[in-house]
């Protein structure tokens, strides 16, 4: 399913940062190259909060998917999986549901060098992992198909992904592709970092990053709300990612009260 078969040699390319290997150094993971730690690095001196900011959005994933297989949701779509860091998503949903089934698609090759992590679920579930970038839709739901059943509810996830993805490559246009193939019932999972309370340090970073070779785009509290045009909102709406129902998890350390600079929210496809 991978379009890719995982024994083959993966080509990775070290000459420049990739987000999936940085997020993987930011929360303490092995799996990066010297490029991708010295990109780390210099985002840290810009807030040394962004491996806080990493934790927050993995916790926020756990308590979405958390909420969604208590909403009965037994099918998820996760696009930019990242490195496997445990509990993946496929654990959590597996935990209240056994029989869940999860697509996992990311675009980096050393995800698929350790797919195979992804892909230890639940016998009376399925796991599978998908080779794909977001700004290929059409493939990624192509590859869905052969696991999930789209005639009914499956929840996407796009958690710390869009803000990799400018307006010129169509963020919202893909968002909307890909909901356009799922059945009423579906939901929208996403966070997205946002120069809302940074904007200095924002720039700064956004620079840094395009010299690498890598896209920042970062998003308003009202450009991110409107990725959720046309679905309904999950109580509390769009909210800071850790302030999102936070009963349903864990603190995350080194976490406070303060503002961490980026925003949550699930909505449903009626």
């Amino acid at each position: 399913m991978t379009g890719q078969d995982p024994t083959d040699p993966v080509q990775i390319d070290t000459s420049r940062p990739h987000p999936a290997r940085m997020y993987d150094w930011y929360l303490g993971g092995k799996d990066n190259y010297p490029v991708d730690e010295e990109m780390g690095r210099q985002m840290l001196a810009l807030d040394p909060r962004v491996p806080v900011m990493a934790r927050v959005n993995r916790a926020f994933m756990h308590r979405a998917t958390r909420w969604l297989a208590g909403q009965g949701v037994r099918q998820f779509l996760d696009i930019g999986t990242g490195i496997p860091t445990e509990p993946n998503l496929h654990q959590i949903a597996q935990q209240v549901a056994p029989d869940s089934r999860i697509v996992y698609c990311d675009n980096d090759p050393i995800v698929l060098a350790h797919a195979a992590a992804l892909l230890r679920g639940t016998p009376e579930g399925a796991t599978e992992y998908l080779q794909a970038d977001v700004r290929e839709p059409a493939a990624i739901i192509e590859g869905a198909k052969r696991v999930l059943d789209l005639d009914r509810p499956v929840a996407l996830s796009l958690v710390a992904l869009l803000h990799f993805v400018s307006d010129e490559d169509g963020a919202h246009e893909l968002v909307d592709r890909l909901l356009s193939e799922l059945p009423s019932g579906s939901y929208l999972t996403m966070t997205h970092a946002t120069a809302d309370f940074t904007p200095e340090e924002a720039a700064a970073a956004t620079e840094k990053l395009k010299a690498a070779g890598v896209t920042l785009a970062l998003r308003s509290r009202e450009e991110f709300t409107r990725f959720f045009d046309g679905l309904e909102l999950v109580d509390p709406g769009v909210e800071i990612v850790h302030k999102w129902h936070p009963e349903l998890g864990d603190p995350v350390p080194g976490q406070d009260d303060g503002v961490i600079p980026g925003y949550g929210a699930v909505a449903r496809k009626a």
